[in-house]
């Protein structure tokens, strides 16, 4: 169990230093450096045309992405083998927010909705793209960060020199062509090597072992099983990679088609983390001080390591309290039921169950022994999804090989906790971007708490950057009560939900909390699917209220993409065009292991202030059972 987090969280970093450097190397050249380059090179831009270009290319992104996924009934034969229909529009617009915003929700399942076609434009472009943009917007404000500027014809014009962010057109391909084309090309191989499909055929009918185990036919004959298939290895290679998380299959990296192996899982894992952490390494060599990207790393590490920790510890370590707290099932005789086993020699013994079996109003004769096994793809082990629960939302991947509807309450607080503080590696460009923010927001405290003017960089940290900065942190919480609130009190909420009280709470904070961290992750038990627009059609009826959670969440998930990015942007300009200021013994020094406690402080306490209280009314209420808590 332990092995398993060690392994990858491992293997992990050590692959992050040697790409962070090549990163560092191929993405910060100064002008273009072959014929495509200068092709689409417009020249340097300040942050205000940085982010119009940014804005204007993710309008364009989106206005494609939504007529494929509205066109699918018509898409060609060889992309819609299976005669999949239109798409509700309101499943559509939000497939469409999602996906621009690299959150990846789904309120849809893949291998039932979606056509080949609508997977490989309308999905998977769309999962090169955005994290391209994201890294993208990370480049521009290190750039801003660093003070670059124009050359000296506008100090000859007699006007002071303007911060250049870089050239919008320029990074996004670069980070397309030099990091996500040739990593997913790896990635791809080693899946398919591993087992997973690659095909452009459709779904495949085979006859099952046990005759009749699906039904019968009409003529008596045993009903076959349909095994979804298709391009599956390159689209969950850039999910990975890319902290997309769209899964090509509805039960995500749970599925075997999509997960095959221990191995896989392994590659997978470490891949959701791999250019978060190596966005890291590039921002020390960018900036030219590596022991200042070591403390955000370091502390980014260790509330990784902590999340993990916990949720190993209460979810594969713990029983499920609802199974485990109650008193255990007697038979007839009052005493309690046995289990037939084998012995050492191989003889046939009867063992009586423990006390601690299972609850009596639950009926079924299970030990808790082992942690919690309910919605584990025990392929992998139980270790595996609380790890992956843990790594999938400390950045903002959002895939999935365990149901994390399913983990025991103060377990299912690690994915939520890597999700409110949205900031240890997280997406890529934009987790560091989150991380700088606290960073500066622990600069402005520290700095009030020595009597100094905060300085971050050797620069002065004044009224408009704290503005900036509190207005790119305040987004994410605002945007998860906000609508939550609207929900509850519009009653929207509690009949969308599969479980009543304190988890079914849970499940509509888990929503907003991964659309306002494009995310993408769910408990899975909200009924947020509509599917079809053509309600027959659909498996089973769409929910009353999906809708509500397409507009909404798809709302959030916008907002939520570009505030927390533009801000900075503006912010990094803004503090780069200061004058320097001498570096005195009074100046508070950003690279001790001092100022990463510090920095960590800030974290957990801004966290807690904002999210304690809707944690205290979900898991937190969950584990201590209904009101008025306690059993």
């Amino acid at each position: 169990m332990i092995l398993l987090p060690i392994l990858i969280i491992g293997l992990t970093v050590a692959l992050s230093v040697p790409l962070g450097r090549y990163m560092a190397r191929v993405l910060d050249r100064a002008g273009p450096s072959n014929a495509i380059e200068r092709l689409i090179d417009t020249g340097g831009q300040n942050w205000k045309q940085y982010v119009s270009a940014m804005l204007l290319s993710n309008a364009a992104l989106f206005a494609f992405g939504f007529v494929v996924l509205a066109t699918q009934p018509w898409h060609p034969a060889f992309l819609n083998p299976d005669n999949k229909g239109m798409l509700s529009p309101f499943t559509i617009f939000n497939t469409a927010c999602s996906f621009l915003t690299n959150t990846n929700l789904q309120h849809y399942s893949g291998e039932v909705h979606l056509t080949y076609g609508s997977q490989i434009f309308g999905i998977m472009y769309k999962q090169f793209m955005t994290p391209a943009i994201g890294l993208a917007a990370l480049l521009a404000v290190i750039r801003g960060l660093r003070g670059d500027k124009t050359d000296g014809a506008a100090e000859q014009a007699g006007s002071s020199p303007a911060i250049i962010v870089g050239n919008y057109n320029l990074d996004v391909w670069r980070g397309l062509v030099y990091v996500a084309l040739p990593l997913s090309v790896v990635v791809g191989l080693l899946l398919i090597a591993g087992g997973t499909p690659m095909t452009f055929r459709g779904n495949q009918d085979v006859p099952t072992l046990q005759v009749g185990a699906l039904g019968t036919t009409d003529d008596g004959s045993a009903k076959p099983q349909t095994i979804a298939r298709g391009p599956v290895a390159a689209v969950v290679a850039i999910k990975q990679l890319g902290t997309n998380g769209g899964g090509f299959f509805g039960p995500n990296s749970a599925h075997p088609l999509e997960n095959p192996t221990a191995w896989t899982n392994v590659i997978e894992c470490v891949c959701i983390t791999l250019i978060p952490m190596a966005c890291l390494v590039m921002f020390g060599h960018m900036i030219r001080n590596r022991r200042h990207a070591g403390v955000i790393f370091g502390v980014s590490l260790l509330i990784l390591i902590a999340l993990t920790s916990w949720g190993l510890h209460h979810d594969t370590a713990k029983p499920n309290p609802g199974l485990a707290g109650g008193p255990a099932i007697l038979d007839a005789k009052g005493q309690p039921p046995t289990v037939t086993t084998l012995n050492s020699e191989g003889g046939i013994e009867q063992k009586p169950l423990p006390d601690h079996a299972t609850r009596e109003r639950v009926g079924l004769p299970v030990t808790q022994d082992t942690g919690n096994l309910e919605g584990k793809e025990l392929r992998f082990g139980p270790g595996a999804g609380p790890t992956w629960a843990a790594v999938t939302t400390c950045t903002s991947n959002g895939s999935v090989n365990c149901m994390h509807d399913s983990l025991n309450p103060l377990a299912g607080l690690a994915p939520l906790t890597g999700m409110w503080l949205n900031c240890a590696f997280g997406g890529i460009g934009v987790g560091l971007i989150n991380m700088l923010i606290y960073f500066v927001v622990a600069v402005f405290l520290a700095g009030l708490m020595v009597g100094r003017t905060p300085e971050y960089l050797g620069k002065k940290v004044e009224a408009r950057e704290m503005k900036l900065a509190a207005l790119a942190l305040l987004a994410h919480p605002i945007l998860i009560l906000a609508p939550l609130g609207l929900f509850a009190a519009a009653g929207w909420l509690d009949p969308s939900t599969n479980n009543p009280g304190a988890h079914g709470f849970g499940e509509g904070v888990y929503e907003f909390t991964s659309s306002s961290a494009n995310n993408g992750s769910g408990f899975e038990g909200l009924g947020d699917t509509f599917g079809f627009s053509d309600a027959d059609k659909n498996a089973s009826a769409p929910a009353p209220y999906a809708p509500h959670w397409d507009i909404a969440c798809g709302l959030v998930m916008i907002l939520a993409r570009f505030i927390p990015i533009i801000a900075p942007i503006a912010f990094a300009a803004s503090l780069g065009g200061k004058k320097p200021t001498p570096f005195t013994s009074g100046t508070l020094r950003t690279d001790t292991v001092t100022f990463g406690c510090v920095l960590l402080g800030t974290i957990l306490l801004v966290g807690a202030l904002m999210f304690l209280p809707i944690a205290a009314l979900g898991p937190v209420a969950e584990h201590f059972g209904p009101l008025p808590f306690g059993r």
